[in-house]
Order: structure tokens, then C-alpha cells, then sequence
């Protein structure tokens, strides 16, 4: 039986439509950043002069750094866990100690801060691409994209099998604590949504960053580090559960999205969030609230991922009363309060996770009906200003 143009028509409407909306940022407000010339002109102007910085800067690769992992091969992504230190009762330094909270600036020798800026690169100058409709940004995203992912001669492999090793322990392997660094990669998937419309990111270039990218999810999923991180009791499971969803959806394999998702309540958040709101497992840090924030970051991520399908997690409760919400209310009777009031460590940066912890107040407040919280952060966070989180949030 042939099929009416009425019908044909409605059925090109939708594909059309499904198409817009794959296409969407999975983390980031659209329309916040479609808003921004408006009401955050001072931001927007900041990024567009970080992006004319980085039109003109090459980024480092994986093959510059000055080690060569056990593997023999520079194309492996290598890095230094951030809290381990050289041994001070040995001659050479091994095995490093752990000093929690204490970053050691030797992360910045490898392959950590590489991958970090070259994210931020693409995020940047996508943000600025779609803002302007230059293509001279578009161009610059793409051309980094193939340096990191594509190119022979300078890509990294898809795998972590030597992140955040520690010097003189595990045998000079990688742990599932490395596969965190690449957390990176969910903002700037983003942004490489944003340059979707662009003529600069060809057929081509979407076809090998899916491929890198399935390669990578396939990695996190098999192999044993991206096991052992699957395993993580902490931030580290939460943060892997939102990087296996995000590149999921990034290469169309909705179906492990889901799962994920649907499995996170009882897998992550009733697990790691007390009646009381508490997460024991990051009040056990040196920087305590820092920690509790940022699982909370991730908790969000994933709860922005779940509403792009339609899926509520952010009101999920279990039967006695552990849900996000929770752990955002344990932690509001500090906002604003000096941190003498905190009865747990936070050695450092006190007011820095407080502002961080505005921030995701904001972004909850885009997951409710109504603002809830906006008395609350407005008092700490202007209107408007120069920071990104203005556009993306």
C-alpha cells in the first residue's frame, strides 16, 4: 500500500527532529548558551578572546611527553597519580607514599595536563564556533580533534592502561583510579556536538572520532582496569558510570546508555549517599567537601543525561530516603559558613568548593519545575560575569 505525502512528510519531520536532537549537548544548557549574547555578553567576550588564544596554539600530544610507557609505545596514554610522592626514607624515592589532598606537581610531566587542554581547546572553540558562526573556530576544534584522536603520528591509543600509575608500585601499571582522567572527554563531546553544523567537521572526521570512541567504551567495559573503576565504591564508580553513558550515546549505543542508567540508583546513588545525605566515602578525605561536591557534580551529570531521555533519576528516592537531594541538603548548612563550622577535613580551598557547590545548586535548580535553591546561590554568584559556567550552565 503506497504511502500518503501527508504521511511521507510528517515521517521526514520526525527524522529530522530525531536528528536535532542527537545533536544536542548532553551535559551542557543549550539553552543557556543560545541565551548567552543576551544576558551574559561579558562571558561570551571572555570566550571568544580564550579562543582566538587557542587559534593560534598548537596543543602537546601523547607523543611528546619525555617517558615511554612499559608498553614501548609513546601513542599509550601515561600519568602520575596526583597524590603520590616520592618516598623520603629511600635513596631513589620508591615506592611512593600518598599524601590525599596534596597534588604532586609531577602529573604535570606527562600526559594529564596534555589531555586536559586539548579537551578544554575543543570545548572552547566549538562554544566559540556556535556562538559567532565563524568557521574559523570550527576549523581549529576539528583540526585539534585529529591531532588527539585521528592522525598516525600523534593519536592516543583508546585505552588507559597506564593512567595514574604510582612510581615503584603495581609494576609500573596503570590503576582504575587513571581512567578518571579522561573525564575530560564528556564536556568536550559537547561541544563537538555544537560542531555538528559546522562545514569544517566532515563525514569523515564524525566517522573516525566514533570510532575512537566506541574503541575506548569497548576498553572501559573489558578490560580489567576498566573493571577495576567499574568496582570503585566512590566518585570514581559514579564518574566512570557517566563516562560509559556519555560515550555511549555519543556513538548511538543508546541501549548501554540505559542501562546504566536504570541500574545507577541502586548501583551508585543509594549506595553511596546515607539517609542523612552523608557520603561517607568522600567525608573521609582530607578535603572533604571538595570531594562531596564533586561526586555531587557527577551525580548531576548523570541526572542531566537521564532527563535528555526522558528518564527522572534526579527525583529517584530509595524506600528509606536516600536520594541527590539528600546529599545536596547535608551539605547546604555550610554554604556561607566559615570552615571552622565543618566538622570534617577540608585542608585547602575552602572557598573555592563553595563556589562549586553554588554552581551546581544553579544547574539543579534547571532540573525542577521551579527554582529551588536560587535564593541561596544568587548570594554568592553574580548575575552575570566572565566565567564559562555563565554560558554552559
Amino acid at each position: 500500500m503506497s504511502m500518503s505525502k501527508k504521511n511521507i512528510v510528517l515521517l521526514l519531520l520526525i527524522a529530522l527532529c530525531s536528528s536535532y536532537v542527537q545533536s544536542q549537548p548532553r551535559i551542557w544548557n543549550k539553552q543557556s548558551i543560545d541565551n548567552a549574547k543576551t544576558l551574559n555578553p561579558e562571558a561570551v567576550k571572555t570566550l571568544i578572546r580564550e579562543a582566538d588564544k587557542h587559534l593560534t596554539a598548537t596543543i602537546v600530544t601523547v607523543v611528546d611527553k619525555p617517558m615511554t610507557p612499559p608498553s614501548s609505545d609513546k601513542h599509550d596514554y601515561m600519568s602520575i597519580g596526583r597524590y603520590w610522592w616520592p618516598n623520603p626514607d629511600t635513596a631513589d624515592g620508591l615506592p611512593y607514599i600518598r599524601k590525599d589532598g596534596v597534588t604532586n606537581p609531577e602529573i604535570d610531566k606527562l600526559d594529564r595536563m596534555p589531555l586536559s587542554k586539548m579537551a578544554r581547546s575543543v570545548y572552547t572553540l566549538s562554544l566559540a564556533f556556535y556562538l559567532t558562526k565563524d568557521d574559523k573556530y570550527a576549523t581549529k576544534a576539528v583540526e585539534n580533534l585529529q591531532i588527539w584522536f585521528v592522525d598516525k603520528k600523534t593519536k592516543m591509543n583508546p585505552n588507559m592502561n597506564f593512567g595514574q600509575t604510582v612510581p615503584g608500585r603495581y609494576d609500573g601499571k596503570g590503576r582504575g583510579e587513571g581512567v578518571l582522567d579522561t573525564y575530560s572527554f564528556v564536556e568536550m563531546l559537547d561541544g563537538v556536538e555544537l560542531l555538528k553544523v559546522s562545514k569544517s567537521f566532515k563525514k569523515k572526521d564524525r566517522e573516525d572520532l566514533n570510532a575512537w570512541f566506541n574503541a575506548y567504551l569497548d576498553w572501559m567495559l573489558t578490560s580489567e582496569i576498566g573493571k577495576e573503576e567499574n568496582d570503585a565504591k566512590n566518585n570514581h564508580g559514579v564518574a566512570f558510570d557517566v563516562q560509559v553513558t556519555r560515550y555511549a550515546l555519543f556513538v548511538g549505543k543508546e541501549d548501554i546508555a540505559r542501562k546504566f542508567i536504570s541500574d545507577f540508583p541502586a548501583k551508585r546513588l543509594f549506595k553511596q549517599i546515607e539517609t542523612n545525605g552523608a557520603q561517607p566515602m568522600e567525608l573521609a578525605r582530607t578535603t572533604a567537601f571538595g570531594y562531596s561536591v564533586y561526586n555531587l557534580t557527577h551525580f548531576i551529570d548523570m541526572s542531566i543525561m537521564a532527563k535528555s531521555l526522558n528518564i527522572d533519576l534526579f527525583n529517584t528516592t530509595s524506600t528509606d530516603g536516600r536520594s541527590i537531594t539528600k546529599a545536596i541538603d547535608f551539605l547546604l548548612p555550610f554554604l556561607g559558613k566559615p570552615q571552622t563550622d565543618f566538622p570534617y577535613q577540608q585542608i585547602k580551598d575552602w572557598e573555592k568548593v563553595q563556589k562549586e557547590f553554588c554552581w551546581q545548586l544553579l544547574r539543579v535548580d534547571g532540573l525542577m519545575p521551579k527554582p529551588v535553591y536560587k535564593s541561596l546561590y544568587s548570594k554568592y554568584l553574580p548575575l552575570s560575569g566572565k566565567d564559562n559556567n555563565y554560558l554552559i550552565y
